[in-house]
């Protein structure tokens, strides 16, 4: 009878496999992450396991029940739940959901599930359900490490130009103070000072090169408040000075005084750092102009302009990708720019660029507005 049982069922499964699966779906569609995946997608490797059950339960030893597994498949399954959105509980249900859907399906076709059909069944979804979630915890556990990795790079990116300046301004300080009754003291605090930052400079070089290879994209926490666009723009042109010197570039602060935007101070910040920085570049000789207006919908434009070299027509549309670099400019890793967007995107904004080879470029963002309370209920 056992034997018959798992005979039974085998071709039970085969004959209504359609049936089986469509059920299977309708039940599985309750689930939040599964709700809008179209058929091939909630699939995935679900008819396959089923021939594989189908054959375990015609292999009636247990020692061939693992060879009837394709190995591949349980995992794949996870990695691909994994980028539907699925969590965890997700995973380990749905796979629940087909074994009750089998059970049901032997109930109706007046087989019994006790005994070895129950323990091929059992050790067969138990097998998949461990590879799948083994495979979708260690696709999360390379997500966080990879984001952790990219703020990592970004921060380091980042800090490049502050210590740029710094230096710089190290360097005019000791050719103005060189010579004074107390020079001794002034030269060693200012080697000290160039001696420290060069130690920065290798430890974000450092980070960088290591994180070079990663993508990017946005997992940013943002934390919003009102920000004075003009004293924003006016601390950073003082910092950035010493370095727009060095290429006799001039920054121009041309936001009004009494603009507001709805956005992450430092994050603010590093956007507009990393679009003048870039600016300054490739404006030698040249002046960098940051400027803003309120736009009709309550949100902020913003806007970086230089009359610099400019930049290729054939290049335009690929300076916001990651990783991508002026060929013509050397030690560049492509990721200021690739920042600036996933900030702005973080945001709920956009970022332009438009750019004429010889004449200057001109990059804007926009901001959102602050979102405004909800209209009172009219009684």
């Amino acid at each position: 009878m056992p034997a018959q049982n798992l005979m039974a069922l085998a071709a039970v499964i085969q004959r209504d496999r359609d049936a089986l699966l469509a059920r299977w779906r309708e039940l599985v569609r309750e689930l939040p992450s599964a709700k809008h995946l179209d058929t091939p997608t909630l699939n995935d490797h679900i008819p396959v396991l089923l021939d594989e059950l189908a054959t375990a339960f015609r292999t009636v030893t247990d020692e061939t029940i693992p060879e009837a597994l394709l190995a591949g498949s349980p995992p794949i399954h996870g990695q691909q739940r994994y980028h539907d959105g699925y969590d965890i509980v997700e995973v380990v249900a749905e796979y629940n959901i087909l074994r009750g859907c089998i059970h049901d399906l032997a109930e109706g076709n007046g087989i019994s599930l006790i005994g070895k059909p129950f323990h091929i069944l059992n050790r067969v979804f138990d097998e998949s359900i461990g590879l799948a979630v083994q495979t979708f915890a260690t696709n999360q556990a390379l997500e966080v490490q990879r984001r952790r990795e990219e703020y990592l790079a970004f921060v380091a990116h980042d800090l490049r130009t502050p210590l740029n300046a710094i230096s710089l301004a190290a360097g005019v300080l000791d050719l103005k103070l060189r010579g004074r009754p107390d020079a001794a003291d002034t030269d060693r605090m200012i080697k000290t000072l160039h001696r420290n930052v060069r130690s920065l400079e290798s430890l974000v070089e450092k980070v960088l090169n290591e994180n070079v290879s990663l993508e990017t994209e946005s997992g940013v926490k943002l934390e919003r408040r009102v920000v004075d666009v003009w004293p924003l723009v006016e601390g950073l042109i003082h910092d950035l000075n010493p370095v727009a010197a060095t290429a006799s570039t001039r920054l121009v602060n041309a936001a009004p005084e009494d603009l507001t935007a709805f956005a992450d101070a430092g994050l603010l910040r590093r956007v507009f750092q990393n679009l003048i920085a870039n600016a300054i570049t490739y404006t030698p000789r040249g002046e960098v102009t940051i400027d803003a207006h309120e736009l009709r919908d309550g949100g902020v434009e913003c806007r970086v302009t230089d009359n610099g070299a400019g930049i290729p027509a054939d290049r335009l549309d690929k300076v916001f990708d990651k990783l991508e670099t002026d060929p013509d400019k050397v030690g560049g890793l492509g990721l200021g720019l690739a920042i600036v967007k996933t900030f702005v995107e973080a945001h709920g904004g956009e970022v332009m660029v438009e750019s004429v080879v010889g004449v200057g470029s001109t990059f804007r963002f926009t901001l959102p507005g602050r979102p405004r309370p909800a209209d009172p209920l009219v009684a």
